[in-house]
């Protein structure tokens, strides 16, 4: 897989730190999701969410919801890239996927899906994205028309025969 066939925007390129590494030699799940929040600050930094715009009390987001899926390992110091699409939004949310690759073998490593909402921090509650922020969503949202809706995307975890089942 060439970088041209990793889907989404890239928006961040890192390594694997020789602290985020396990007892099995490898990166620890909690990292993963570590890495996909740094990501998560680039995009928001990108479309307007900046320092500035939270520390005015204008708004911030709240992650509500998050899947992350493991695909493939990475080890100490490997490079990976981060790439996010838009799934869906409106005038409060946004539902985004991310996927990590690795940056050289160009593998997928994990997948991370997220439903972010727009907050105003004076009162604690949702609020509208202000039309400038909306406007970056929808070009982006726009640029990632063409891309296929992620198999991981949806997903629960099911196990055929559940103990409780209802």
């Amino acid at each position: 897989m060439s970088t041209e066939e990793m889907l989404g925007t890239v928006i961040i390129e890192d390594r694997v730190r020789p602290e985020w590494i396990d007892i099995n030699e490898h990166m620890n799940v909690a990292y993963y999701l570590l890495a996909f929040d740094y990501a998560i600050d680039d995009l928001w930094e990108q479309k307007g969410i900046t320092d500035t715009y939270i520390k005015s009390g204008e708004g911030s987001t709240f992650a509500v919801e998050g899947h992350i899926t493991y695909q493939r390992e990475l080890l100490e110091d490997e490079p990976y890239i981060i790439t996010a699409q838009i799934l869906a939004y409106d005038e409060k949310r946004l539902h985004h996927f991310q996927r990590m690759y690795h940056a050289e073998k160009h593998f997928l490593a994990a997948t991370c899906e997220w439903l972010h909402l727009h907050m105003n921090p004076a009162i604690r509650r949702v609020s509208p994205w202000p039309a400038d922020i909306l406007d970056a969503f929808a070009s982006l949202a726009e640029e990632h028309s063409h891309l296929p809706y992620p198999a991981e995307a949806g997903k629960a975890i099911r196990v055929p025969n559940p103990i409780n089942k209802r």
